[in-house]
């Protein structure tokens, strides 16, 4: 009974429009457009059930001339222009559980990457055709980090260099 149910779900997956990180990777390459999935953040109390994302970290497979695709990794706090993280990850630094996630063809334009995370989503998923459903967050005020501002590295999601 448990196959049925993996095996559905696995069936589900596949006809939901997201791509596997190998299939995004041949679509970037492919029609020079991006991929992207973006995953919620918690904070300490995310066990519990009631608990609220408080930022969200993107991962974005782009088009490069030199390397044939890239992946930038793009992390914060909503509703704030600070960034805890934007960056393009190098190949082999790629984590595993990046590349288990599932992508959505879309497309990104550089100064999207300047806006706050929540805004950059929704820019991300209207591009992709199903950001319908995603909130006005233009239209919202704007929240901006002193100078001193630091980041928990759980935003990050990365582990101790090796």
């Amino acid at each position: 009974m448990q196959d049925l149910k993996e095996n559905a779900m696995s069936a589900n997956e596949e006809n939901d429009g997201r791509l596997s990180f190998n299939q995004a990777i041949a679509y970037v390459k492919q029609t020079g457009k991006d991929a992207f999935t973006a995953m919620p953040v918690f904070g300490e109390d995310g066990d519990d059930e009631e608990a609220r994302a408080e930022g969200a970290r993107v991962f974005i497979i782009s088009p490069d001339e030199e390397e044939g695709w890239t992946v930038r990794f793009v992390a914060g706090p909503f509703f704030s222009n600070a960034f805890a993280a934007n960056d393009i990850i190098p190949y082999n630094e790629i984590p595993d559980h990046v590349r288990e996630l599932r992508y959505i063809p879309t497309h990104c334009e550089d100064e999207w990457l300047e806006e706050q995370i929540q805004i950059l989503i929704g820019k991300l998923t209207q591009a992709a055709g199903v950001g319908d459903q995603m909130p006005d967050y233009e239209s919202q005020p704007i929240k901006t980090a002193g100078p001193d501002a630091v980041f928990p590295v759980h935003f990050l999601g990365r582990g101790e260099p090796h």
